[in-house]
Order: C-alpha cells, then structure tokens, then sequence
C-alpha cells in the first residue's frame, strides 16, 4: 500500500480523532482514536519515535517526487473503503519492528475488524507529530511530549497488545 496522505481531525460530537489514510489507489482507511487509547499508546509510539535515527525506506516506497504531500487538502474524491466507510474504533494496537528497522502498527476494533500500516521512521515521526495536534486541538490536556518514555516506564515488549 502506498501512503498518499494522513489527516487527524478533531471530531468534537464524538470526541474522538479521526485518523484517516488515502492510498495511490484511492482506498480510505478511518480509525477512530479516544482520547484513553491515545493515552495508553503514546509512551510505546514516542518510544519507537525516539530510538530511530536513521531514515530506513520501505519496500516499494513512493519515490519522492509522489511522496505525502502535506499542503494539499485531504482529498476523498472518488475514495473507496475497504474497510467500511464506518471508521474503525481501535481498541488494541500491536507493533511489530521489523529487521530492516520499519515497523507494523495492526490497529484493532476487538475482534472484529482491523488495518496494519507500515511506516518507516519518517512516517511514524510524522504520525506521532499530527496525533499531538489533534489530541492539542481537541484539548484532552494529555502529556503528549517528544520525549520518549524513560526506562522505568518502558513497555513490556515490542510486541503490543490490549493496551486498554
């Protein structure tokens, strides 16, 4: 899957955030984010964030001159849902580190359905920064910093499940 663009809004009514994700192929994917699941993932998020310092691509990467465009408008436009236009409502995030340094973050509704996204460390560092936004925007007064959590709060394993 080729990542076109990420957008976080801010759904007042439902006092959630909205991560939405539009492919080369014009597939939407929506998830649902509350404010305690932000809350709960965010430590092993700015964790995974913090340890990467070096860019690593992933595997049939957009190439640059097709990249994430930030100052486009999110466009739906003749958008499909693979998922269901009904967002997802994530519950359990896993993330999986990959030997070439990526990672898989598996979002989860239960057991019901699910989305993996594969970002490298660019992404995720663009992920997490667009997440603090919004969780700013909706005004949860969560600590969401940059720095990642300190080893006294570390999380158990790289692998992570029912976190709430």
């Amino acid at each position: 899957m080729q990542i076109r663009q990420l957008q976080v809004a801010c759904d007042q009514v439902q006092d959630r955030l909205l991560l939405r994700i539009s492919t080369q192929d014009d597939e939407e994917y929506r998830i649902w984010l509350t404010r305690r699941f932000l809350r709960e993932v965010w430590p092993h998020l700015s964790r995974l964030a913090g340890k990467q310092t070096t860019v690593t691509p992933i595997v049939d990467e957009t190439p640059a001159d097709e990249a994430v465009n930030f100052d486009q408008a999110f466009s739906d436009e003749n958008a499909t849902y693979p998922l269901g236009s009904t967002p997802l409502l994530s519950n359990e995030l896993k993330v999986d580190t990959l030997s070439d340094g990526t990672f898989n973050l598996i979002f989860r509704e239960g057991r019901e359905r699910s989305f993996q996204l594969a970002v490298n460390a660019d992404l995720l560092q663009t992920l997490c920064a667009m997440l603090r936004a919004g969780a700013e925007h909706a005004q949860w007064n969560l600590a969401l910093d940059d720095t990642p959590a300190t080893a006294g709060t570390a999380p158990r394993s790289e692998h992570l499940s029912r976190l709430h």
